[in-house]
């Protein structure tokens, strides 16, 4: 078996009894999201996915609704349009439960690069080019790397220019070196790690999006 099919079965079998395991916990994140002020539970954003192939990844709405269009595409900690048990939610990265469909889908990955939006994907297309060659992913070394991208983000004056000029490129250092070296075993690690930091209570890797 390849390491393409042997990472998609990984892919499906693991995300697919996740969604079975978690169906509990799922529900009771739905209903408090629409008992905290009604609304969507579900916030789903275009990204762009292997081969630049546009998709809609699913988070639980952690913000106001509307928040993604009243505000800059990147969050900061302690951004006013984050709802309270958002906060909780994205702290302990359960906001990201719900893109398990997208990886069983096949839009997405338990490992590879996060998948971004449009217009940071054209401002590094040849970067981009070598990373959308795989599937993005829910967590990646870039991810773990950048857990607190939100805290370092607040402390910057201009958010948006620190994320473009210094974050997304050395995100996008870290991802094109799993996508050249990744093999099952690397994924495994990096999904046990990303348990771990999640199980601690260290953000493992918010992508500061709403």
């Amino acid at each position: 078996m390849s390491d393409e099919w042997a990472k998609r079965l990984l892919d499906v079998v693991a995300a697919g009894a996740g969604l079975v395991m978690l169906a509990p916990l799922l529900a009771v994140v739905a209903l408090l999201i629409r008992l905290e002020g009604g609304g969507p539970v579900i916030f789903a954003q275009e990204r762009i996915g292997r081969g630049f192939r546009p998709f809609r990844i699913y988070k639980f709405r952690t913000m106001v609704a509307g928040a993604d269009r009243n505000g800059d595409f990147v969050t900061v900690e302690g951004d006013s349009r984050i709802t309270r048990l958002g906060r909780v939610l994205r702290k302990y990265k359960l906001d990201e439960l719900p893109q398990l469909l997208n990886v069983v889908k096949g839009d997405m990955s338990l490992v590879g690069p996060r998948p971004e939006m449009r217009p940071y994907v054209e401002l590094f297309r040849s970067e981009y080019e070598k990373l959308l060659r795989v599937r993005p992913g829910m967590t990646d070394p870039a991810s773990l790397h950048y857990s607190g991208e939100e805290h370092l983000l607040a402390q910057a004056g201009d958010p948006e220019a620190e994320y473009v000029g210094r974050i997304l490129p050395d995100k996008i250092g870290l991802s094109l070196g799993y996508v050249e070296n990744h093999t099952v075993m690397t994924d495994i690690k990096l999904i046990m790690r990303t348990v771990a930091k999640v199980s601690a209570g260290t953000p493992a890797g918010h992508d500061g999006r709403p």
